[in-house]
């Protein structure tokens, strides 16, 4: 019997530079310092699941898509560019109209066959992906959009965006103007905003410290490695609640260092996976380990003045929580869940966000703690709007999965996404995107099937 790896197989119908539909600006715009973060000049591909159309064919809907997103690069022309780094070590876009890389394939079986993707098939996406290296090499591209038709008459839309130049938020801004302008709209509801000067730090004599280096980080026996293993874990909500039901009770034996506040899911869910990934990694008990917590800054309460709604460049702070691996192993889940918490709760500070990004502006020298696992980076995409912002009116997504390859490949970002539309049982859920050495997973499986009668200090 064929598996699921064999049975893809894609035609390639065409690649084509999409350019905005109307002259556009010609300039070179500077990105702000948070964009310019070396770990964000990557592509971000995320593949983006749809059943048939209705009241229209297959392929007069793909037309229209690209169509569209002739018509969005006329607000967003900054995306028909070109991404160059500059002497200065900065990114810069060149706007120049030069166009959008558009592939369009074919693929030789029903979405139906592949689960429309809500599982653990992670290989499959990597063929629906958008990827540079298929299109033309020797450019940087902030946008790469590969629209794959299905026999069922569904499809995919696999986005590359380059990750210096969008983060969540502002890539479903983009996403909703495509779909806004498919549905037959004459311009987008939020128009785009650049500004990124609006987070540009300082050279600084006081950067922030880390409080872990090469020396005390902890290491992995399975890392550094070539064989990563992609897997969806897919947690329930009634998981969720005995979660929280049991971290509510450890809890209420340690109240006066809570004072009454309260956790969230992502949260308790969070402290939960971080230790899980540790055990199942084998970190060694006396070297730290960290836990990076994408904060978004976009709210009112985070700068003054607020960013404005268009904007659509990088806006999120990474506060960390770093302990011993005894000590994470060792002391109440609830500790690390409160510690998560103040972690968050620093990152929406406005001295916080000042002092991250003049340091990032400073270029401390930094050791990169991604090849032997001592730093977990954890992101929530449930707020993005990743589903609803791609109706794209005959035709409405039932699924979105990041691909597992380049940004997301790497052992230490996990995400947090909010369930597919094809599995009711998963209402208020959470699928948590996971990658690890192959030798790891195992031991995070069990971690996983232990989640599901998880009582205090187990």
């Amino acid at each position: 019997m064929e598996n699921k790896e064999e049975l893809l197989k894609l035609n390639i119908q065409y690649v084509v530079l999409v350019k905005p539909s109307k002259p556009t600006p010609s300039s070179v715009l500077s990105l702000s310092t948070i964009d310019n973060r070396p770990e964000l000049n990557t592509l971000c591909q995320t593949i983006h699941i749809f059943q048939p159309p209705n009241n229209i064919t297959q392929k007069d809907l793909v037309l229209r898509i690209k169509e569209a997103l002739s018509e969005a690069l006329i607000y967003y022309y900054p995306l028909a560019g070109r991404l160059i780094k500059h002497a200065d070590g900065k990114l810069r876009i060149h706007c120049n109209a030069y166009g959008v890389p558009y592939v369009e394939a074919i693929a030789n079986c029903d979405l139906a066959s592949l689960h429309y993707l809500d599982g653990s098939d992670r290989e499959n996406a990597k063929h629906l992906a958008f990827d540079i290296n298929d299109f033309e090499n020797g450019y940087q591209y902030p946008l790469g959009i590969k629209v794959t038709k299905f026999l069922c008459g569904g499809f995919t839309m696999g986005i590359g965006a380059s990750h210096a130049v969008f983060d969540g938020n502002g890539g479903s801004q983009f996403f909703k103007t495509i779909a806004e302008l498919v549905s037959g709209k004459s311009e987008p509801s939020v128009k785009p905003v650049w500004e990124r000067e609006r987070l540009n730090g300082s050279i600084t004599e006081h950067p922030l410290q880390s409080p872990m280096d090469e020396a005390s980080a902890a290491v992995s026996p399975y890392l550094p490695t070539t064989t990563l293993v992609h897997e969806c874990f897919k947690v329930d909500s009634n998981t969720i609640k005995r979660l929280k039901v049991s971290l509510t009770k450890e809890i209420s034996d340690d109240i006066d260092s809570w004072e009454g506040e309260s956790f969230t899911s992502f949260e308790a869910l969070g402290a939960y996976v971080w230790r899980s990934r540790t055990r199942a990694l084998k970190l060694n008990s006396h070297g730290k380990t960290s836990l990076a917590i994408v904060v978004g800054i976009r709210g009112k309460h985070s700068l003054v003045p607020p960013l404005p709604e268009g904007y659509y460049g990088n806006a999120f702070v990474d506060p960390k929580v770093v302990l011993t691996v005894k000590e994470l192993n060792e002391m109440p889940l609830s500790r690390v869940v409160k510690m998560i918490n103040e972690a968050k709760k620093l990152g929406l500070s406005k001295e916080y966000i000042k002092n991250h990004t003049d340091t990032t502006e400073t270029k401390t020298e930094q050791f990169d703690y991604q090849g032997i696992g001592a730093a977990m980076v954890l992101s929530s995409w449930f707020y993005l709007g990743m589903l609803e912002n791609m109706d794209l009116g005959w035709a409405k997504p039932v699924n979105m999965v990041p691909a597992p390859c380049d940004v997301f490949g790497t052992v230490g970002l996990w995400i947090f996404a909010p369930p597919s539309d094809l599995d009711p049982s998963m209402n208020g859920g959470v699928r948590i995107f996971v990658s690890l050495p192959s030798e790891a997973m195992p031991k995070f499986k069990e971690e996983m099937e232990a989640l599901k009668i998880f009582k205090p200090f187990s």
